[in-house]
């Protein structure tokens, strides 16, 4: 150590300033512990909500409003073409930004945490260094390892800032809206900025590398969103793999390889969707005694301990879903192992949101896992042409279902696909988690005309007992 370094102690160290870790930071500072969160920015939230969660949030709520107002055509309303001001897009999503991450900094002070800008690094089982920061050491008696995940890059062609290929964060900043947008990947995230970016007037094309979107969500979920995007995209190209990608001045030329009648291609921009790797390279795990898997995740048990006892990890570096309600669960349970108190990851739902429109929504065990763990369950689906809220909205696309077991009766897994799902998947994931019954939730009453009904009538199908759908014979 040299003379002279600032070193600083605290009780629990927190490295990553995301939900896992700021949520961890605010559990721990609650119940008595001193805390200090580390993070390379100056405010909390992490990937989230500077590069993520928000900023892409926010600019589908904007794409929301651009369909509505063309579609409000057929329903007497007419609006003129939407005039965009991309600088000012831009600028509404800082003021979204700002407000959420002064928020956090508020909180932060008013729990005691202390917020240290830097970049962390272990050199040993009780102690980091910090580069790019005023305090050179803290030496910790836990710490929570919360430094989350980046995109993938496409293999051989790493991500250049301002370049014509990007990743999710690339995309985000919006620096224009090219007229051909390749999105390479048809998983959650490039669906979500793909819609956005078609919204403002670029031709979508996307390439998957599976047999259809979306690839583990349940395909009747699935279905209307694919249907609604064939329309809205130029091409979506299943089956079909990328060989080769050049960026060249005026544009990017790819190679495809599959069932596409012209496999060599030029697009404006292309987004590179394929996935996220876990942030534990050049963090010095070699000094601590933290094992990773074969992928780079770090390994947890049920606690979120790692295999140094000093040392948790919650969120993306830990693996599992990438969501940030996950890592917000996991914060508050290493917070709540290290102050002592009995605490598990036990979740029997993880809810997953795909904010297109429309959305997807699904928890616990869908239709197509329980399929391959030969699972003996029924799947009641209620389609939304027989909701009447859905019909004053013009959103009888949708769907709701239930995964149900046969012999108790027993809610296993919801599934919504339609208007507003991110809202509707709470009531599955509750009824799961609390082991109710499809008669628990037909005997509960719905207000009419809503969409939430569309649940209790899903449930309903199995009593037998509903009211817009005609019973199976028996």
């Amino acid at each position: 150590m040299v003379m002279g370094e600032l070193t600083q102690e605290t009780e629990v160290l927190i490295i990553g300033g995301g939900p896992g870790g700021y949520a961890a930071a605010f559990r721990a500072a609650d119940l008595g512990l001193d805390v200090t969160l580390v993070d390379i920015s100056e405010r909390p939230g992490g990937v989230c909500l500077f590069r993520g969660c928000i900023p892409s949030k926010t600019y589908l709520y904007i794409s929301e409003l651009i369909h509505d107002a063309a579609h409000a055509g057929s329903m007497g309303v007419t609006f003129g073409p939407p005039q965009i001001n991309l600088n000012a897009i831009r600028n509404y999503k800082g003021k979204v930004i700002d407000k959420l991450a002064n928020g956090l900094v508020s909180l932060s002070d008013k729990r005691g945490v202390q917020l240290i800008r830097g970049r962390a690094v272990f050199e040993d089982t009780d102690r980091v260094r910090l580069h790019e920061s005023e305090v050179s050491h803290i030496k910790f008696r836990h710490a929570i390892l919360a430094t989350g995940s980046h995109p993938t890059p496409f293999p051989g062609v790493p991500f250049k800032k301002g370049g014509r290929i990007m990743n999710s964060t690339g995309a985000l900043e919006m620096a224009d809206i090219p007229q051909t947008l390749l999105v390479l990947g048809g998983g959650y995230v490039g669906l979500e900025l793909g819609s956005v970016y078609a919204a403002l007037g670029s031709r979508i094309t996307v390439v998957e590398l599976g047999d259809r979107l979306l690839p583990g969500v349940d395909s009747d979920l699935v279905r209307p969103l694919q249907r609604r995007l064939e329309s809205a995209f130029e091409n979506i190209f299943l089956n079909t793999r990328i060989s080769s990608m050049e960026e060249q001045e005026n544009g990017v030329r790819v190679t495809l390889e599959g069932d596409v009648e012209n496999p060599r291609q030029k697009f404006d921009k292309v987004l590179v969707a394929i996935g996220r790797q876990p942030n534990t390279k050049s963090i010095g795990l070699e000094n601590t005694k933290i094992k990773t898997d074969g992928r780079g995740f770090v390994i947890v048990d049920d606690q979120q301990r790692t295999s140094d006892e000093r040392i948790l990890a919650v969120g993306d570096v830990a693996g599992g879903f990438m969501l940030a309600h996950k890592a917000t669960y996991e914060g508050k349970i290493a917070a709540e192992v290290i102050a002592g108190q009995r605490s598990a990851f036990d979740a029997r739902a993880i809810p997953a949101v795909v904010f297109t429109d429309p959305q997807i929504a699904y928890c616990g065990l869908t239709e197509e896992q329980a399929r391959r763990q030969n699972k003996s369950v029924e799947v009641y689906r209620f389609p939304w042409k027989f909701s009447g809220r859905a019909t004053t909205m013009d959103a009888q696309e949708g769907l709701t279902k239930m995964v149900i077991d046969p012999e108790t009766g027993r809610i296993l897994g919801v599934g919504i696909t339609g208007r507003d799902t991110e809202g509707l998947i709470s009531e599955g994931v509750l009824a799961v988690e609390m082991g109710a019954l499809a008669q628990d939730l037909a005997l509960s009453i719905h207000p009419h005309p809503t969409l939430s009904e569309t649940e209790m009538e899903a449930a309903e199908i199995f009593t037998g007992t509903a009211t817009h759908i005609l019973p199976k014979k028996k």
